[in-house]
């Protein structure tokens, strides 16, 4: 079957490859429908690789993904043929130490589509482990589906945060992830989340949700425009999601006293850190990888109605297109914010 392979670094193709084996014990295999581009499969695309994962041989790029299960393998009890899925793509080693003690995304032996040396899903079917793939709610699409593994970051970065009912956030970049974590901090019950950016089509877009206030810092610096809005205490919670080395030196001028400081975008190179005004407010630090144990809490939230991630959605292409569509991923076009492609059949 045809898939989308990253042959090197800046070369893509589409070609026939190996099709999956039959499902085996625990497995399901899926008719892949809908796959989101993420920024990491595009980051390989261009620069080969991503910290210590180098793309040193053919992989196929995808992670975000929805489709049908076609066949369940021995053992499998909580899905059958026809059920509409998304799949979670880190597959972890269930004896590992970090996957013992709940944190499998952090696991050193995780396998994760579309991180080299492990293939993605940007091809018609797939054969994935049943415990980590999720039956859809009628309510929610196959598009809708392929963004929760997105939205699932948010989620784990809303979780790590603590909320408390109440809350001000701010939100430090407003690219997908900045999104998602702004819309699952309001989820999780903060009465406000100020959105930070310097591209105003973004900021429209997210603007446009109840309960998100926006920021343009070509115009207002950050610091002033939380400061007014929190009549000059600070935001309990900072989500910073640019991996901007600007945005990372002036957390501690956006958090209140006592506040949260969550570190969900992923800076290039090194950045420094104000570690005296982060220690000025006692302010506590939490990271985030990826995510653990919240795609069951993402998709009740997107069937309940509670999270719409539809406007997010910027366009559609179909499979015979996704060079040109990772090709427009790369542009970065500011008004795109979630480029899907849909496969055949």
């Amino acid at each position: 079957m045809r898939a989308l392979v990253l042959e090197e670094k800046g070369k893509l193709s589409l070609r026939d490859v190996p099709g999956p084996a039959a499902a085996g014990p625990g497995e399901v295999r899926i008719a892949v429908h809908t796959v989101g581009i993420c920024g990491s499969d595009v980051h390989y695309y261009t620069h080969g690789r991503i910290g210590p994962f180098v793309v040193e041989a053919p992989m196929i790029l995808g992670h975000e993904a929805a489709g049908t299960v076609i066949e369940t393998g021995p053992g499998v009890t909580h899905l059958k043929p026809g059920d509409r899925v998304c799949m979670e793509p880190g597959i972890p080693d269930p004896a590992s130490r970090a996957a013992k003690m709940g944190l499998y995304n952090v696991d050193p032996a995780v396998r994760f589509w579309a991180t080299p040396p492990v293939d993605g899903c940007l091809m018609p079917e797939v054969v994935h482990p049943a415990a980590f793939t999720y039956r859809l709610p009628d309510s929610v699409s196959f598009a809708e589906g392929a963004m929760v593994e997105p939205f699932a970051i948010g989620m784990q970065a809303a979780l790590r945060a603590r909320i408390r009912p109440g809350d001000v956030a701010v939100v430090t970049g407003a690219g997908p992830i900045g999104m998602m974590t702004a819309l699952a901090a309001l989820a999780g019950g903060c009465a406000k989340v100020i959105v930070a950016d310097l591209a105003q089509p973004k900021l429209d877009i997210i603007g446009a949700y109840d309960g998100i206030e926006t920021v343009n810092i070509r115009r207002t610096p950050a610091a002033a425009a939380v400061a007014e809005a929190t009549g000059g205490w600070g935001a309990d919670v900072v989500f910073e999601c640019s991996g901007a080395a600007p945005a990372i030196l002036g957390l501690p001028a956006l958090a209140c006293p006592g506040g949260a400081v969550v570190l969900v975008g992923m800076p290039v190179d090194p950045v420094p850190m104000d570690i005296v005004g982060l220690q000025a407010k006692e302010l506590r630090i939490e990271t985030v990888f990826r995510y653990a144990n919240v795609y069951d809490r993402a998709i009740a939230l997107m069937g309940s109605g509670k999270v719409d991630l539809k406007p997010l959605i910027s366009a559609t292409l179909p499979f015979e297109d996704s060079i040109a569509a990772f090709d427009r991923a790369v542009e970065a076009r500011d008004a795109d914010v979630k480029l899907q492609i849909t496969l055949p059949g």
